[in-house]
């Protein structure tokens, strides 16, 4: 019996991780995306900062209307 218990101990162990590597390879893909939305909230800010992107407001129509 106690063979068993160690049989299932190490399993145990081993799903663990195995779930704590799947973890970890998670939080750096988001940690990652982060970075990358980040990078992009800073460069369009600056388009706004510097008018690059006008106001809804402020554009001119298309030709069509």
């Amino acid at each position: 019996m106690d063979e068993q218990r160690l049989i299932d101990i190490e399993t145990a162990l081993a799903n663990q991780e195995r779930t704590l590597d799947e973890l970890s390879r998670i939080v750096y893909e988001q940690g990652k995306e982060i970075d990358r939305l980040v990078k992009l909230n800073k460069y369009l800010r600056d388009m706004i900062d510097k008018d690059v992107v006008k106001p809804e407001t402020e554009e001119t129509p298309p030709p069509h209307y």
